[in-house]
């Protein structure tokens, strides 16, 4: 009994002894490793925790050189291995990092500049795909006289363009900007760097592009003619209804990826609530309710100015004598009432000019000239929220001094107008005192900012044939091309119950359906399944 006692105590003395073998051996062997670990701590692995480390450097400190060494080799604990080799070998590899570093110096940074450059070049040669209705002249080129020659729908613009009236009719020549536009991208030699090229398959189209000169036939012949009894303006616009509501692009979507011009105010007044669902191009949304028109369907365009462009202009702070500017219409309706209440406040200021114009008798001359010799011009609210007096100064390097509360600016999203205008709200303009005192707070320095901002910016605002990068016309299509993606979603959504209709239920919208029809016929089918 006693042998067995003794034995059973032999085993249990083994077992801690073993115990405690094996204890101090693994903790000396942790801590051997340790402290190699901390000698080649610059180097060590990648899969080694840095928490684990007395006073770890963290990767974002690492000095580029370390880096670009760590970097030099495959395998990245070559810090570790570096213990292992001779002296020569170490020496033979500092060469060889030392060297590549070097070509990595010399190189990478053109490289990498190559890459960026493609890369924006890349981006900027991918061009809004455009399907565009070949409408009878009389919507487009006819309103301007242009006679076809047989069965032709458009001009010959390699040989002649027709001719665009001038005065106030410039200032929503929208439509005729882009057009030719598009008609420039078919040529053999079209200019280079488009952001918009015809394309004549529908299914390739990035939009459908409407050119209806909604803004020149507006202008010219909104008027009722003896022995008529509709207008030849209403007369178009019921026929772009029949035309676009039966075809079968117009069908499949109900025009929600359509594009429509309507950049005079009072343009496409008859056929809005029959169109809505389409991406309008336009001034403001002044006349317009938030149901038909907003900011996040549609696209803001420019006016296109009527005074000339300041060219080399070599004006500073001190040679512009004229304070604050404002020529035009003083007793305007809507919201145009803050102008005659600033007339009044203002009339009397010595360096201040405010006074009636119009575009005869030498207005636009007179515009221009006084443009050009102030500082800071007034961009009131009249009869809607915008007008083409802002583009005037803006191409005139005078501030702009932006008093409309419900103003929607071009492409905005792309550009601070902050940089450049200076902007007031109106219940702020009102109260007496302030507004001169706001503007005379403005001194040289941020003035002359502004002044080389504009110089930057105006070409933006520049429409021209043929376009150019960065103009008027190319910048117009990228904000279109900016509205495709979330045109796009609406469209795909509202198919997805397409299919769980039935034959006579796909063919419902033969007139022009808001963007949720399909929607609206989804939830009827909901209903009646839950019933």
């Amino acid at each position: 009994m006693a042998e067995r006692n003794a034995a059973s105590s032999l085993k249990v003395v083994s077992r801690k002894s073993f115990l405690w073998l094996f204890t101090m051996t693994s903790t000396l062997f942790l801590l051997s490793w340790f402290f190699v670990l901390r000698s080649t701590s610059t180097n060590r692995p990648d899969f080694i925790d840095s928490d684990f480390l007395p006073n770890p450097k963290l990767p974002t400190d690492l000095d580029n050189s370390t880096l670009e060494k760590d970097n030099l080799n495959d395998e990245p604990s070559i810090g570790n291995r570096a213990i292992l080799v001779n002296t020569e070998e170490t020496e033979a590899t500092r060469k060889t990092g030392s060297e590549t570093e070097t070509l990595a110096q010399n190189q990478t940074p053109a490289t990498n500049d190559d890459e960026s450059k493609c890369s924006r070049k890349n981006d900027a040669v991918v061009p809004l795909k455009v399907f565009m209705y070949d409408l009878p002249p009389e919507f487009h080129f006819g309103l301007l006289d242009w006679k076809p020659l047989g069965n032709t729908v458009w001009p010959d613009i390699t040989t002649q363009i027709p001719h665009y009236p001038g005065g106030l009719n410039l200032q929503h020549s929208i439509e005729f900007w882009l057009t030719t536009d598009l008609l420039a991208s078919e040529l053999p030699e079209p200019r280079s760097a488009g952001a918009a090229i015809r394309v004549r398959n529908v299914s390739e189209a990035d939009i459908i592009f409407v050119p209806f000169f909604s803004s020149l036939c507006y202008n010219r012949h909104s008027k009722t003619n003896k022995h008529e009894k509709k207008s030849m303006d209403s007369v178009l616009q019921e026929k772009l209804v029949q035309f676009l509501t039966s075809r079968e692009e117009w069908k499949r979507s109900g025009g929600v990826d359509h594009l429509i011009l309507a950049h005079h105010p009072n343009s496409m007044l008859k056929v809005r609530t029959k169109l809505w669902p389409s991406t309008l191009i336009l001034s403001d949304f002044g006349r317009y309710p938030s149901n038909i028109a907003n900011v996040e369907k549609d696209v803001i365009a420019p006016y296109k100015h009527v005074v000339k462009s300041y060219v080399n202009d070599s004006s500073n702070f001190d040679s512009r004598p004229i304070l604050l500017y404002f020529q035009g219409a003083i007793h305007r309706k809507d919201g145009g009432h803050a102008r005659l209440a600033l007339y009044n406040m203002l009339k009397d200021e010595k360096d201040v000019h405010f006074s009636s114009g119009s575009v005869q008798k030498g207005g636009i001359r007179q515009a221009t000239e006084g443009m050009q010799s102030s500082k800071f011009c007034l961009n009131i609210a009249g009869d809607t929220p915008s007008s083409n007096r802002l583009f005037d100064a803006i191409v005139s390097h005078c501030v702009p001094v932006i008093i409309s509360d419900e103003i929607e600016l071009p492409y905005e999203d792309v550009l601070d107008y902050s940089e450049f205008c200076v902007f007031a709200r109106t219940r702020d303009a009102l109260k007496r005192n302030y507004l001169i005192t706001f503007i005379r707070s403005i001194g040289r320095e941020e003035w002359t900012r502004m002044w080389e901002k504009l110089k930057e910016v105006e070409a933006m605002f520049e429409f021209q044939y043929p376009s150019k990068e960065g103009d008027a016309v190319q910048m117009i299509w990228q904000a279109v091309a900016r509205r495709v993606p979330a045109m796009k979603l609406k469209l795909h959504r509202s198919r997805r119950y397409v299919r769980s209709l039935s034959k006579k239920e796909r063919s419902l919208p033969t007139k022009p359906a808001p963007v949720n029809y399909w929607l609206e016929r989804r939830n009827v089918i909901v209903r009646k399944s839950a019933a």
